[in-house]
């Protein structure tokens, strides 16, 4: 892609490293956030700013949305004062924000309708991942259009898919945390049976990350748990709503989801005991 200015609309624990990384990457960000602090630390970074998502889409032709959940996308970029009200026919709209598919669907057909291309394209790997540039990125949308921001997503990436149409991506990010919840929840309950039975902790994780049960969550996770430390990468109440769009997906398509549904749960378990802003890894919580 030759043009190197772009909007960036989202500026939370994901968004500010990966805008960061754009600006790294020399291209001109135009960034806007609900939260002016967000809006300032990127500006002392070296992005201009933007006094809503309409205005980023009038100053720039590609613009990425990197918000919560579903509501938050249709209000950042359908909504008033949103995106489509800025953008161009032959603009292009980015949503990396983690949200269900049928909603990305709803947003690609309100693009099209403007001649505004479109991709779904959530990511996984959390805060740290997002800093150091090496996010995976599971895209839904049109090949042609795929190919044209293939290296724009690699500045944030490591690994870049395209998983089929629109809300592909969004499918692909479900099943990718329905599997990390199951290994997190698997491994809490691993280690809290091993320090009920007055083991080690950190010995029984050098024991088994080796051989089969070894993991990318486990190595990220486990010294979490055994240190108590949760600060979050990927926050509790963010890994619910994931969990909570896939069971509406498998609701729609006639998918039971037993153990997501469990998981799910022990999340909003936790939600309610005011740990909704710990790290994920604090199922261990729950178990203890």
């Amino acid at each position: 892609m030759e043009d190197k200015d772009l909007g960036f609309v989202g500026l939370g624990i994901m968004g500010r490293p990966m805008a960061k990384n754009l600006i790294d990457a020399g291209y001109s960000v135009t960034v806007y956030d609900i939260s002016a602090t967000s809006i300032e630390e990127m500006a002392t970074y070296g992005a201009s700013s933007a006094s809503s998502a309409r205005e980023v889409a009038e100053k720039t032709p590609v613009v990425i949305t990197m918000v919560p959940d579903s509501s938050d996308s249709e209000a950042a970029i359908l909504g008033p004062n949103g995106v489509l009200e800025g953008a161009s026919k032959g603009d292009t709209v980015i949503d990396m924000s983690s949200i269900a598919p049928a909603t990305s669907q709803k947003i690609a057909s309100l693009c099209e309708a403007q001649a505004v291309d479109f991709l779904d394209a959530p990511v996984s790997g959390g805060e740290p991942k997002a800093i150091d540039g090496t996010l995976a990125v599971m895209v839904g949308g049109k090949s042609n259009v795929f190919d044209k921001y293939r290296d724009l997503i690699n500045v944030m990436a490591s690994s870049v898919v395209l998983c089929g149409n629109y809300g592909a991506g969004n499918t692909t990010k479900l099943a990718n945390q329905i599997i990390v919840a199951a290994n997190i929840e698997a491994l809490a309950e691993a280690l809290v049976l091993s320090k009920k039975a007055g083991l080690d902790p950190n010995v029984v994780f050098e024991a088994i990350r080796g051989g089969l049960a070894g993991s990318t969550v486990m190595e990220a996770k486990a010294p979490m748990m055994i240190d108590g430390d949760f600060n979050p990468g990927f926050r509790i109440r963010l890994h619910q709503k994931d969990l909570h769009n896939a069971l509406l997906t498998g609701k729609d398509l006639g998918v039971p989801l037993p153990v997501t549904s469990l998981v799910q749960q022990m999340l909003g378990a936790l939600i309610n005991d005011d740990k909704a802003d710990f790290d994920h890894s604090a199922i261990a919580n729950f178990l203890e």
